[in-house]
């Protein structure tokens, strides 16, 4: 068999191959035979028999020869190197099966029993000078927040799921929100005390309970607000990021806006509270735990500035152990600057722990 092209037409030559006396189809001499992991795509401008071998796309795979479509793997599967076969993908994740989030889960219980531990100590020991000095009242509440933060890295370890993408970020920015808030009312609280020395007067009727619930409630109230609308707009949804043969399963912001938004106002807060209770450091009073709070800002500040570049910089189960471990070192933080030096003179230096005592040497705690 003879092909007639055309004067503008590449020429192409078929012929006729004969096996055991029979004809077969005519085969071109244009293209070579596209194998398995390819798929055929026709040339412009040639004739229909001549095509070219494209590789499927990422994802994609093809198990015939001389095949015209290439299929996409389920879900769970990826292409191997040929695009061939579709094979079973590994999921990464932060697990509780894995050594990484065995010690992230081990090291939150820990504190969390730790945090619970001290809230005993001050609850029976209610009535010492230690515990009521600055508010116990506050110092309770401090408490309860930062077991609620040690509780919450339980929400980052596991499968992510949209309920769990939903309450992490918006968890950890409220109780957060709550702790420091707190702090920044004890420091007032420290310097409205030293300010009304005259017992009938103004500032001297908000050193009750009317004067730190109002600072709590209303340096809470921005992120309860902020977290609702960014719930309610855009909220964080999990994701599935394939990169080879790994699936890496995170949690996605959702509005990143509202994200630093957050942010920006957690780093606000404690800025301000940090401020406050440096000025209130040096104040000549015997119940003045300015210093402690000031360091424990401190730290806080600290821990939160050095986890934004490491945040910025790894994906997958390690970012979800970077925040975790910014969320249990800046937590610790606060309860061992704040409660363990009253915990040790509660338990150890009972001789300290009289007003008689404090009240001849001012110091701080």
């Amino acid at each position: 068999m003879s092909t007639h092209s055309s004067p503008n037409q590449t020429p192409v030559r078929d012929h006729v191959m004969l096996v055991d006396g029979n004809a077969c189809a005519p085969s071109s001499f244009c293209s070579e035979s596209c194998p398995p992991g390819y798929r055929q795509s026709v040339r412009k401008g040639w004739p229909v028999c001549c095509f070219a071998c494209v590789p499927c796309s990422a994802g994609e795979i093809s198990i015939e020869t001389d095949s015209p479509d290439c299929w996409p793997c389920p879900e769970d599967r990826w292409p191997n190197e040929e695009r061939t076969r579709c094979d079973i993908t590994t999921l990464q994740f932060l697990s509780l099966e894995e050594p990484l989030g065995i010690t992230l889960s081990c090291l939150t219980s820990l504190l969390f029993l730790i945090t619970l531990f001290v809230l005993c100590i001050f609850k029976k020991y209610q009535d010492t000078p230690i515990v009521k000095a600055n508010n116990r009242e506050l110092s309770y509440v401090l408490l309860i927040a930062l077991m609620l933060c040690f509780l919450s890295p339980f929400t980052f370890i596991g499968h992510p799921m949209r309920a769990t993408c939903m309450i992490r970020q918006n968890s950890f920015g409220i109780i957060f929100s709550i702790s420091i808030s707190t702090i920044l009312a004890k420091t007032i609280t420290v310097i409205i005390a030293f300010n009304a020395r005259d017992p009938t007067s103004c500032s001297s009727g908000w050193l009750g309970t009317r004067m730190p619930s109002a600072v709590v409630l209303l340096c809470s109230f921005a992120p309860v607000l902020i977290c609702t609308i960014w719930l309610l707009l855009d909220p964080p949804y999990p994701v599935k990021i394939q990169i080879q043969d790994t699936t890496i399963i995170q949690c996605e912001k959702g509005s990143v806006l509202f994200f630093y938004l957050m942010l920006g106002y957690l780093g606000l807060l404690a800025t301000v509270s940090f401020v406050v209770a440096f000025y209130a450091r040096n104040l000549p009073q015997s119940f003045n735990e300015a210093k402690f709070l000031t360091f424990s800002m401190l730290v806080f500040l600290a821990v939160w500035i050095s986890f934004i570049p490491a945040y910025l910089s790894t994906n997958g189960k390690y970012l979800v152990a970077v925040e975790i471990f910014a969320i249990l070192s800046s937590s610790a933080g606060l309860l061992g600057c704040i409660f363990i030096p009253k915990c040790y003179i509660i338990i150890w230096r009972t001789d300290m722990n009289t007003k008689q005592y404090l009240m001849q040497r001012p110091i701080t705690k």
